[in-house]
């Protein structure tokens, strides 16, 4: 047979099934080449884990935020009207006027007030009361759907209040128990002034899913908390709940319109930027370092490749004799690294999809493994491990491990393509 016709299927198109063929070849392990492999294995363990990794950890802090966001916007309001020229005597007037505004769901007059709240057991623990109507108090979903004991009916008349699940579990309440709250600002008397201490009746127990609030809001009746906080016939702020709460900016020149009164307007980026913003930061650190992990996988290609190719020598000389040009070398043992990453990308894409359908399940074994409980609702907030994948994000962590797989087969397979056959018998 002539030199011609042996160099022919070798000169086949870029990636045929010759190259693809060695490719495979050389990614199967033989006994001599136990080294070759491990490395192999290791970087395909990598990959899959550091995929895997980026995927969970992204799609838990996009969860807990979107989790935290949903309560935090469930339980305060979207946008907080306060008066600047006098007591907000006309509170159900303004809110009637604010509510036609399009675009606003609805206007909840409130009293806000910080109280020491004490039960059947401890020594107490502060407390926020929000004197709201009963018809509004079931306009928040979050808290009107969440009624655990109890109920929310008759609340105007009941001249009782609603408590978080924890707040009850911390004082030692139940249902119809009797919580005393202490307010700092009482009666003027005079030897000074005294705290106000009165007892409520407890007649709803509800449970949004996130401790800070569960374990320190009591809901009080509008008229209670009007007396209870001396103002008669006063509301001290006007919570709003909006249909986009992205959308406020756009919204509060016609809410100022329609108050028909001089007001200051605080929005719920603006009182919780700074809790938002670490998290975002949080979130930027942790993807740049679980990058690492990819990285370290990608840099183990490199050197397995390395070795792959000076242990190949002998066998790049003689396909280089058979005619396989420069070309179909270096897309050999591109195939054969990139095989590395594409498929440990693949595999922690399951992976990590795997454990973000389960990982409340994932952590409630460790729990019940370790004996104690893991991701402590008073350290975290919320009471289940939220995990929401993003699409866009699963993308850019696929991409961003697959162009370093592919970015750490060019130097090996650029060092393999340049070996004449004369050099590459010095590998032998």
């Amino acid at each position: 047979m002539s030199e011609a016709a042996v160099a022919k299927p070798l000169a086949a198109g870029p990636f045929s099934v010759f190259e693809r063929m060695v490719a495979w070849r050389y990614l199967r392990s033989r006994r001599k080449e136990t080294v070759i492999s491990v490395i192999a294995s290791i970087s395909f363990l990598g990959i899959m884990l550091g995929v895997a990794t980026l995927i969970v950890v992204m799609a838990v802090m996009n969860g807990f935020r979107a989790e935290l966001l949903t309560r935090i916007l469930g339980v305060n309001g979207h946008l907080i009207v306060q008066p600047l020229d006098m007591p907000l005597e006309d509170y159900a007037q303004v809110a009637d006027r604010i509510n036609g505004v399009p675009g606003v769901k609805y206007a909840i007059p409130l009293i806000d007030g910080q109280v020491l709240a004490q039960g059947n057991v401890g020594g107490g623990s502060g407390a926020l009361v929000r004197g709201i109507r009963g018809e509004d108090l079931g306009k928040i979903s979050i808290v009107a759907d969440n009624i655990k004991q109890g109920s929310i009916a008759g609340f105007d008349t009941s001249e009782g209040v609603a408590i978080g699940s924890r707040m009850a579990e911390n004082l030692g309440l139940v249902l119809g128990d009797t919580i005393t709250l202490i307010a700092p600002d009482g009666d003027v008397t005079p030897l000074g002034t005294t705290p106000r201490m009165k007892g409520y009746p407890v007649t709803a127990i509800f449970e949004v899913g996130m401790s800070e609030y569960d374990s320190s809001i009591v809901y009080m009746p509008f008229s209670e908390a009007q007396l209870y906080f001396n103002m008669d016939g006063r509301a001290q702020t006007i919570e709003l709940y909006v249909d986009n709460p992205d959308n406020v900016d756009a919204l509060k020149p016609k809410i100022e319109e329609a108050s028909q009164r001089p007001i200051t307007m605080v929005d719920w980026r603006e009182r919780n930027r700074t809790f938002f913003d670490a998290l975002q930061v949080e979130r930027n650190v942790m993807f740049m370092i679980l990058t690492l992990i990819v990285l370290v996988a990608a840099l183990n290609i490199i050197s397995g490749l390395i070795m792959l190719v000076k242990d190949k020598g002998h066998d790049i000389a003689i396909l280089r004799t058979m005619g396989a040009t420069r070309g179909a070398i270096l897309r050999i043992f591109l195939m054969t690294g990139a095989a590395i990453g594409v498929v440990g990308t693949i595999a922690g894409v399951l992976l990590g999809v795997v454990i973000c359908l389960n990982v409340e399940r994932i952590r409630q074994f460790f729990s019940w493994l370790a004996g104690e409980r893991l991701f402590n609702p008073e350290l975290y907030f919320l009471s289940q491990l939220p995990a929401r994948m993003d699409a866009s994000e699963t993308i850019s962590v696929v991409l961003m491990a697959l162009v370093l797989s592919f970015l750490a087969t060019l130097f090996p397979a650029w060092r393999a393509a340049r070996l004449d056959p004369v050099e590459a018998l010095r590998y032998e």
